[in-house]
């Protein structure tokens, strides 16, 4: 079974109807596709596809609309995944849930288990599709992002049919862009649940930014960057041993020891921790408890962001290339820049393939232009080795997308075997893929 908005002319008797307008959570992508089908379970997933391709259209599958690249963007037919949901099966060291399964509920359905995920991204409002599709990723230097989770999917492909893969494959799929198919179920590796004991402290970028300091020797971190200023906020943690007691706070000086009294003392330290900064500060020195309450952001504000995966080694150097290139240009940056790392990826199109990598996320308010200040981003992590985050915006056309991925043509191949007609394919799509 399936729900689904008719087309302008597929109402009973021809009456034309208001074509519903889509947006995404930010607001700054919009559409109007000419129908929208909510299947509630796979087999109206295989309809919808086969309805579509009956009708000559193009499908774009739809989670919760978290990015701010146009990918679910189309004018023919959108695939509303939300009622796909639920656990499926849960064993020891892994669950199999339905694609549509927003990450609050599949942590909140772990957690009654005592098992978790091994990596926590920084929002739990998006699907786990969308989560691995686009490379969704947390903060560790040795735990990899979502889709390195993956053990196996079901999809729906191009011609309607259901497929499981879990083979070599396997790697198209952990970061698919939602152009291989519908993914209807996915089997996910899980692990004990365990307590983080996390930890925020104002310090230099030199320092917090360098190889083989905070970002790489904790099980968690991440790095807050006031470009202006030059003023940073590492967070990190580490999980604390069932019986143990809490971990000290480092404390290099008597000025950082301060920020692990509280949330007040954190804000009198550094200047620029203002209303408008989203992130800051949020434990009041530190705290315990589990990674999917400490670590997901429960302030979001609705931003637009650029965000890019660089070789680790680089990312000193670009930070402070993009610093200055800023300055120079006269360019504010507002919003504190977020630092994160990760390990290699083994998703022939995640933006970590192959290499340790450093994440740069640069944010924009709401209802600014944010257009010269992330041309400029791109510009300068580009130079730096940069391959965008797929859920961000970027303007990479197929010649940087080919130059940048050496297993590209890998993915071509497993494109033309499962969707030969393209007909999960978009504008977005032809321009960084091809057709």
């Amino acid at each position: 079974m399936n729900e689904r908005d008719l087309d302008e002319t597929g109402m009973p008797g021809g009456r034309p109807r208001l074509i519903r307008m889509w947006t995404n959570w930010s607001g700054s992508l919009e559409c109007r596709p000419r129908a929208t089908d909510r299947p509630l379970d796979e087999a109206g997933v295989m309809a919808a596809v086969a309805r579509a391709a009956d009708r000559g259209l193009r499908i774009r599958p739809v989670g919760a609309g978290h990015s701010d690249s146009p990918l679910a963007v189309t004018d023919d037919v959108h695939l509303d995944c939300s009622a796909l949901t639920g656990i499926v099966a849960v064993g020891t060291d892994r669950v199999r849930i339905r694609a549509g399964t927003t990450l609050a509920s599949l942590h909140a359905a772990l957690a009654e288990k005592d098992l978790a995920l091994d990596v926590v991204p920084d929002t739990d409002a998006v699907t786990v599709a969308g989560a691995i599709s686009t490379g969704t990723h947390g903060s560790g230097a040795a735990v990899g992002s979502l889709s390195a989770q993956v053990i196996t999917v079901r999809l729906v492909d191009g011609m309607g049919a259901v497929r499981r893969i879990d083979g070599p494959d396997l790697d198209a799929l952990r970061t698919g862009l939602g152009a291989l198919g519908v993914l209807t179920e996915v089997e996910l590796r899980v692990v004990p649940a365990a307590l983080l004991h996390v930890h925020e402290e104002p310090g230099a970028p030199s320092e917090l930014l360098a190889e083989g300091g905070v970002l790489d020797r904790h099980r968690w971190a991440e790095v807050e960057l006031h470009v202006p200023s030059g003023e940073a906020l590492a967070r990190w943690g580490d999980v604390s041993e069932p019986g143990s007691e809490p971990l000290p706070v480092v404390r290099r000086d008597p000025v950082r020891a301060a920020a692990a009294g509280s949330a007040e003392a954190l804000g009198r330290m550094v200047s620029w921790l203002a209303p408008t900064v989203w992130r800051a500060p949020r434990w009041g020195g530190s705290a315990t408890g589990p990674a999917h309450r400490l670590l997901v952001d429960t302030r979001p504000q609705r931003t637009e962001f650029t965000e890019w995966a660089l070789p680790r080694a680089a990312l000193d150097a670009a930070v402070r290339e993009l610093s200055a290139a800023a300055g120079a240009r006269g360019l504010e940056v507002k919003a504190p820049v977020l630092v994160r790392v990760g390990p290699a990826e083994s998703g022939w199109l995640h933006p970590a393939t192959d290499r340790a990598t450093a994440w740069i996320a640069v944010r924009a308010p709401r209802g600014t232009d944010p257009g010269p200040l992330f041309g400029l981003v791109a510009t300068v992590l580009t130079a730096a080795g940069g391959r965008p985050h797929w859920a961000g915006r970027h303007d990479w056309t197929a010649a940087e997308v080919e130059q940048a991925y050496p297993r590209l043509a890998d993915f071509r191949r497993v494109r033309d075997k499962l969707d030969p007609q393209r007909r999960f394919a978009n504008a977005h799509l032809d321009t960084i893929l091809g057709p």
